[in-house]
């Protein structure tokens, strides 16, 4: 592993000080223990509880006090250069007493040429220590080390309740790939969870996988797993959106796409408000068969000076880790539009972005809605940032019939009593959201006179109805007009 020849390097080369952030303890010290087998430097290893211990060969009690001082104290008057693992030592080095021990070891005044090496799970240093460190990331488990865990946890399952779990042979290796991204007690613990709700690895545990897994990626709360994905059967007026879904969703899932073929990169969903954006974005997630993960761009806004293009890149990072996924960006004109007192915060948050949107390498579709054109910079509206602009219109006769029987049905009313045509016709410039909105008046309406929903009921409640078409008409029209020969209209 190239991982283990850059540690070895770093040791032979006598680096002073590394800090590696990371939960998986046992990862380290495994690590280091193939490191000595080539530097041949003893393995030392420290935590408040424990004190220290030689990790190479057993050793007696090394008869040093567990605290921070008489520690560091004992690594530097030994004679013999070695490697010190410290876990969780950093919060202890804020006074003054233990700061300079180990400034005097890191820069071998009086010491030998020690690796000391900090280990937590998130290490903040004092500016006089980070100067002098070197941070080393610690790399994640990979598809063998990930298969080897989920064999042990089969074989513990085994042994403990006397009969084999039951492995379908392809969710199990889609469970594997999904476990990516995750450090090995993370990977461990949900491998076990899986196995111990039905003795079984099946498809069916592919969704509460990917759940666990974003809940322990998305600790900072930027992102939003949206759980319940939709189908293009519950959208009406999208057929053409569905088409160019279907066609790319091979390429997009591919182990190894046809190199002739650049992978999928995402849409732009343009259109009036109420339309079917959101429903839509929903629905391509259910297209390509992966996760929708919503990053609501308003969370990431910091007051403090790069707070917010830092939270940008560990959402990003955060989602590249769930791949394969959809990523939905709502209204993305509002985290875009920057006013003239951000100084600067939303052009470096476009920047970042379309970096991203061209370099990522992960399967992260991007689905990004708006409502306002005139609000999106031209950066984005480039050709070659999305694959494809898509414009939500207003829904012509037939596919506001099509709407009627869909919400009609999901309210258990009798579809086959109600002239959808001349619903259609009656709702001449109401988006979906409206027509919706209308069958729920009423239903309040018929329920309030404890009457049934008919049909002069759904005319009434449209009547008196004031569309978005008519009330910011001049805004829709102009939309519309923007977007005609600019944009692929979804139906």
């Amino acid at each position: 592993m190239s991982e283990l020849q850059d540690l070895t390097t770093l040791v032979r080369a006598a680096t002073p000080l590394l800090v590696i952030e990371t939960i998986d303890e046992q990862r380290v010290i495994e690590c280091f223990r193939h490191v000595i087998a080539q530097t041949l430097k003893p393995l030392w290893r420290w935590t408040l509880v424990d004190g220290l211990s030689r990790l190479d060969f057993e050793q007696s009690d090394h008869g040093v006090m567990p605290d921070v001082d008489s520690t560091l104290e004992s690594i530097r008057v030994a004679s013999a250069a070695g490697i010190y693992l410290l876990f969780d030592m950093h919060p202890l080095l804020r006074y003054a007493m233990s700061l300079r021990q180990l400034r005097d070891i890191v820069q071998r005044q009086r010491s030998a040429a020690h690796t000391i090496v900090l280990v937590g799970a998130k290490i903040e240093l004092p500016e006089e220590l980070e100067a002098l460190a070197l941070r080393v990331p610690l790399s994640l488990p990979d598809i063998k080390e990930l298969a080897a865990i989920m064999r042990a946890e089969a074989l513990a399952y085994q042994r403990e309740h006397g009969q084999r779990v039951e492995v379908d042979g392809d969710a199990a290796r889609t469970i594997v790939r999904n476990l990516l991204g995750l450090a090995a007690p993370d990977a461990r613990r949900i491998v076990r969870k899986l196995i111990y709700n039905d003795g079984a690895l099946t498809a069916a545990d592919l969704p509460e996988l990917m759940q666990a897994k974003f809940e322990l990626l998305n600790r900072s709360g930027l992102l939003h797993y949206e759980y319940a994905t939709a189908s293009f059967a519950d959208v009406a007026g999208v057929s053409r959106l569905h088409d160019w879904v279907q066609r790319r969703r091979g390429v997009f899932l591919a182990a190894e796409p046809n190199p002739m073929l650049d992978p999928p990169k995402g849409v732009l969903l343009l259109g009036v408000q109420g339309c079917g954006k959101s429903l839509a974005a929903k629905a391509i997630a259910g297209g390509f068969g992966v996760p929708l993960v919503r990053l609501d761009f308003g969370s990431l806004y910091n007051k403090y000076q790069g707070e917010t293009e830092k939270n940008l890149r560990e959402a990003l990072a955060s989602t590249e880790l769930l791949a394969p996924c959809v990523l939905w960006i709502d209204e993305i004109e509002k985290g875009l539009a920057g006013g003239g007192d951000d100084s600067g915060v939303s052009r470096r948050v476009l920047g970042y972005l379309l970096t991203w949107m061209a370099e990522r390498k992960a399967k992260v579709f991007l689905v990004a809605t708006a409502n306002a054109v005139d609000e999106l910079p031209a950066e984005l509206l480039r050709k070659g940032r999305f694959d494809e602009i898509f414009f939500v219109d207003l829904p012509r006769s037939q596919t506001r019939e099509q709407v009627f029987a869909l919400h009609l049905r999901r309210r258990h009313l009798p579809v086959e009593t109600f002239d959808l045509p001349q619903l259609a016709e009656a709702s001449d410039g109401f988006s979906g959201a409206e027509i919706e909105q209308a069958i729920v008046s009423a239903l309040y309406d018929a329920s309030s006179n404890n009457q049934p929903v008919t049909q002069p009921t759904l005319l009434d409640a449209l009547r008196m109805t004031r569309p978005l078409s008519v009330l910011m008409r001049e805004k829709v029209q102009a939309l519309r007009r923007w977007a005609e020969g600019r944009c692929v209209p979804v139906d």
